[in-house]
């Protein structure tokens, strides 16, 4: 219970101050996070996230400006996760343009600095954020069982006390 208290803390303090539409974009980068999974047996880990998702905050802030230009991360890790996320996001900003790629950009800097934040209280934890993540976005037992029986993609739930 008290793991759980400090989770929502955390949340909360990553959501602070977001509009309702920055909100719906974290948690669908969060869920995002959670589900995905690496294409080789290399572990994703904190840096690979922040490394990423600060390329990508960047290419979005680049382009709001009216600029084309995508900023890549260094790590190969970073850059497959940026690339399974990109379309997830241009999904969901369909149509919406530059005040919809502002709002990408304010939520992945957020990501972005919840990584260092929870890092820097776990530091022997290379996955604190991930880990943290996927306690707080989870998935049913029938979500699992319908996954596995062949939905790709199973519903999500946040947990709230």
């Amino acid at each position: 219970m008290r793991q759980q208290q400090r989770d929502i803390g955390w949340l909360v303090q990553f959501m602070r101050d977001l509009s309702q539409r920055q909100s719906q974009v974290f948690f669908l980068i969060v869920t995002f996070l959670v589900r995905y999974e690496p294409p080789e047996l290399l572990p994703l880990v904190d840096d690979d996230v922040a490394e990423g998702l600060a390329a990508l905050a960047s290419t979005f802030e680049t382009a709001s400006r009216g600029v084309i230009y995508e900023h890549r991360p260094a790590s190969l890790q970073a850059e497959r996760l940026i690339a399974a996320l990109k379309p997830v996001l241009a999904e969901a900003g369909r149509g919406a343009g530059t005040p919809f790629e502002r709002d990408v950009a304010v939520v992945l800097r957020r990501i972005q600095e919840a990584a260092g934040e929870v890092h820097s209280i776990d530091m022997q934890n290379r996955r604190a954020l991930l880990d943290l993540l996927k306690r707080i976005v989870t998935t049913s037992p029938q979500e699992n069982t319908a996954a596995s029986a062949g939905d790709s993609q199973p519903a999500t739930r946040l947990i709230v006390p």
